[in-house]
């Protein structure tokens, strides 16, 4: 039996679920999200305990699967909407920048031209500075992508490091060329 999926999900009391059909609501006090399971899963929210448990049909492969899947989904739901989700970037280089104007973030990282990314809705984006990257959500997964869309914009390079990055990540540099006599 999937370890992840039998753990019931505990709900903080400024946190509302409903469930109708396949489809369940987490609203709570930074927002609200939705998901639809899969039709093979079954949800329960009980109101005395105030948890969420995922149950499964059977054991086949595909079930199996889908039980820790749909569990961490909702466990991420119903902690997005008590604290949101965070990822910080940094950009390091000479000359590198970013800018944010009217929902769109503008990186300049050593291209000809700038680089343009429209802030998805539901998405917060800060520049405390120039060369850091703040992006809050309530939604893990949206949160995670766009984080990931714009470190894929110039990650970083392992000889002089210089790109955009996740703080705190270690980046291994390498030594380059050794001239010979």
């Amino acid at each position: 039996m999937s370890r992840v999926g039998k753990k019931p999900i505990p709900v903080a009391a400024n946190v509302e679920i409903t469930l109708k059909d396949q489809v369940i609501g987490v609203k709570g006090p930074h927002g609200e999200l939705s998901f639809e399971c899969h039709a093979n899963m079954a949800v329960a929210f009980d109101e005395g305990s105030r948890e969420v448990v995922v149950t499964r049909p059977d054991d086949t492969r595909q079930n199996r699967a889908l039980h820790g899947l749909t569990r961490a989904i909702i466990a991420n739901m119903v902690q997005g909407v008590q604290t949101p989700f965070e990822k910080k970037l940094e950009i390091q280089g000479v000359g590198y920048q970013a800018t944010l104007a009217g929902g769109v973030l503008s990186l300049q990282v050593g291209f000809a031209n700038v680089i343009k990314l429209q802030v998805p809705q539901g998405v917060n984006c800060e520049l405390p500075s120039g060369t850091l990257i703040i992006i809050r959500s309530v939604d893990k997964h949206a949160c995670g992508q766009f984080a990931a869309n714009i470190r894929r914009v110039r990650p970083p390079e392992p000889y002089k490091g210089k790109g955009i990055r996740y703080q705190g990540e270690v980046v291994r540099r390498k030594a380059g060329k050794s001239f010979g006599s």
